[in-house]
């Protein structure tokens, strides 16, 4: 079945570890043993090759940068200390898809619109048992980068297709561990967005500005990467989904992507406990629980933030590359869920988003 992750951060790791997603996960952890980039980031969990093992037909590539405030450390290139900052930096982040595409067509693709999805997508549908270029849709990660409204026609022009407002704290938002409401800059930003067609992500939102963006605004609203906090014993953190936002995305016809990172799925493991005490089953469970709640199988996707921060030391047990998360179908089929369930978890839910606002053309 054809897969989609709607979070990857594939720019930030070519810019900080100079990574290579051309070559298979195997050969890049071959050639950064010992590196910078395991110690910082771990095993990396993605490579074309593993794309094509994996029936991943889209990503969703973003554009990540951290306030200085929140750098990750001296080795952590990709930071940004004010809006100009941010502008250069999330520029060159999109640079480097552009440079991707370029480079290697017969492997990437980006998706600017309605007919650039069907050209990736359809060879993907007629012979799935190919190669095929992936399809990348790019997400900004903490809209930093827009300077201010009027801004974001530039940046759609350029092929930014989704924006989630925050990370941290914004100038627009409270975020991850910063708390607050939506600004007047994030009201404004939230229109500019709509008046463009762009999807909005409240993924890192804190939960006081996400209902409020859920109530104001009027496009296509996601989370392409955030788990359900119910299933986190005694999680307090804004980082994850209450079932108040959970129902107000489903109210939106959104989707939400969940995320198969240990510490995501299980908050009381240690590295004592080994990868072995978090398995796919937990991921399932963060996928019926969205599912139970909106009583179908038409709200929930994968987002996975593999090499966002974590690689394969941090994955569930059973999965060494993206390749592996295809193991969810017949856990899923034995869970009950029908093909067509399946097939719409793993990659047809973020279709249909597409499908539907994508414009018709460049």
């Amino acid at each position: 079945m054809l897969l989609v992750d709607a979070h990857e951060d594939l720019a930030w790791n070519v810019l900080t570890f100079e990574r290579d997603y051309t070559l298979a996960a195997a050969e890049t952890r071959r050639r950064e043993q010992g590196s910078e980039a395991t110690l910082h980031n771990g095993d990396t969990l993605l490579g074309w090759p593993d794309y094509q093992r994996g029936e991943v037909a889209s990503i969703f590539a973003t554009l990540f940068a951290a306030p200085a405030r929140r750098r990750l450390g001296e080795w952590d290139t990709q930071f940004y200390t004010n809006p100009e900052s941010a502008y250069r930096v999330y520029s060159r982040q999109l640079d480097v898809y552009h440079r991707l595409v370029d480079d290697h067509a017969d492997k990437f693709r980006l998706i600017f619109s309605l007919q650039d999805f069907l050209n990736v997508i359809d060879p993907w549908e007629r012979a799935p048992d190919k190669e095929h270029p992936v399809g990348l849709v790019v997400l900004m990660e903490g809209a930093e980068g827009v300077r201010a409204p009027g801004e974001l026609e530039e940046w759609r022009e350029r092929g930014v297709r989704l924006i989630g407002p925050a990370w941290a704290g914004t100038r627009y938002c409270g975020g991850t561990n910063e708390p607050g409401p939506l600004t007047p800059e994030g009201y404004a930003l939230l229109e500019g967005m709509a008046d463009l067609g762009f999807s909005l992500d409240l993924s890192h939102m804190d939960e006081q500005a996400a209902l409020q963006a859920l109530d104001y605004y009027s496009g296509s609203i996601i989370a392409s990467h955030a788990n359900a906090a119910a299933l986190l014993k005694g999680e307090v953190s804004n980082r994850f989904l209450s079932d108040r936002l959970i129902r107000g995305l489903i109210e939106r016809d959104g989707v939400i992507g969940i995320v198969p990172y240990i510490h995501f799925l299980d908050r009381e493991w240690t590295s004592k406990d080994g990868r072995q005490a978090v398995t796919l089953g937990h991921v399932m469970a963060q996928i019926d629980y969205i599912c139970q709640i909106a009583g179908d199988a038409r709200h929930v996707g994968i987002g996975t933030d593999f090499d966002g921060g974590f690689g394969l030391q941090y994955a569930p047990a059973g999965v060494d590359t993206i390749a592996d998360l295809q193991k969810l179908v017949p856990l899923l089929e034995e869970k009950g869920y029908a093909e067509e369930d399946v097939a719409a978890i793993l990659g047809e839910n973020w279709f249909s988003l597409l499908r539907r606002t994508l414009p018709e053309s460049s």
